[in-house]
């Protein structure tokens, strides 16, 4: 009886598996081959080795993924621009609270009116940027 409560007592480390993976094989590949293979596991986006080698002795369906450098860098010159955006809004504000309450009314609306005609021309160029992305999205984006 005491062999049993020792035996559910907790004494650390890492909880055996049901079924461990003992049975190893080993394989040679000259040059070429080692290249192929590599190039075939970069392509199918996997981090484990060994579970791409598994996936292709068993047939299992291999995914591929091909990365497209344009895409990404459209994307993080978009991120930025939006960051931009962001910084502009937060400046927007700043800056009218600054002209209430250091310039009179009337100077202060003429400033805000130069300011408004900026911010319509800011929105035409993100219509524009919304535009354009989402044709680059039509054209280069497509899951086949």
């Amino acid at each position: 009886m005491e062999s049993e409560e020792k035996k559910k007592l907790y004494k650390g480390g890492r909880h055996p598996k049901n079924d461990p993976a003992v049975n190893r094989y080993s394989i040679s590949l000259n040059a070429e081959e080692n290249a192929r293979f590599l190039s075939l596991f970069e392509q199918s986006g996997m981090n484990v080795m060994a579970h791409f080698i598994t996936a292709c002795i068993f047939q299992k369906g291999i995914t591929t993924i091909k990365v497209d450098k344009t895409a990404i860098e459209y994307y993080v010159r978009l991120t930025e621009l939006f960051g931009q955006f962001r910084a502009v809004g937060v400046n927007y504000n700043q800056v009218v609270k600054i002209l209430y309450r250091n310039f009179s009314e009337k100077k202060a609306s003429v400033y805000l009116y130069k300011l408004e005609k900026q911010t319509a021309e800011l929105v035409v160029l993100h219509q524009k940027i919304i535009q354009l992305t989402s044709e680059f999205e039509i054209n280069y984006l497509k899951k086949d």
